[in-house]
């Protein structure tokens, strides 16, 4: 009885077409076949067989052979691919640090200019750059005092409820007696 044994991950089996040879197999083995037939028929003195032509479909055909070789389950194309990503790839990184955090702000203010032409009136909008600086509240130490007997004032209840965009809700409620 014969018995076939199955991969517990099955996609890294590759499918067999032809043979022991797979689409990329198969591929690279009909370029040279294409190629052969298109200098053949477009390289000058058409369907004609020369010296120049043979050198010209050796070379490709040889190149897809040693592509087409199979090394450790893989082939040599697939081997080339890795390797030039691996050489290609950056070698350095830089941060980028061109983010909102702390930075100041440049907002576009629009000016708009009104002219008329042929009884129609059109507005001009031009932008300027305008910093916007938003400066922190600075409170007494009275303020401050008169805030901490407000807030320890029983006839009052203090809430303070988080928003769902990271704001607060900060609510004052007298008490009835």
């Amino acid at each position: 009885m014969r018995t076939t044994i199955i991969p517990a991950q099955i996609t890294t089996v590759e499918d067999k077409i032809a043979g022991n040879l797979n689409l990329a197999q198969i591929i690279l083995l009909l370029i040279p076949v294409i190629w052969i037939t298109v200098v053949y028929v477009l390289v000058p003195t058409p369907f004609a067989i020369n010296l120049y032509k043979i050198p010209l479909a050796l070379v490709v055909l040889i190149a897809c052979l040693i592509l087409a070789i199979r090394i450790r389950g893989k082939i040599v194309l697939s081997w080339l691919v890795v390797l030039l990503q691996y050489n290609l790839r950056p070698r350095y990184y830089v941060f980028n640090k061109n983010d909102t955090y702390l930075r100041e702000m440049y907002m576009p203010e629009i000016e708009k200019r009104k002219f008329q032409l042929f009884n129609f009136s059109f507005a001009r909008r031009q932008q300027e750059k305008k910093q916007i600086k938003i400066a922190a509240n600075k409170f007494d130490l009275k303020d401050l005092v008169l805030l901490k007997d407000f807030l320890y004032n029983p006839d009052y209840s203090l809430s303070l409820k988080p928003d769902s965009k990271g704001g607060l809700y900060v609510t004052l409620q007298q008490i009835k007696r």
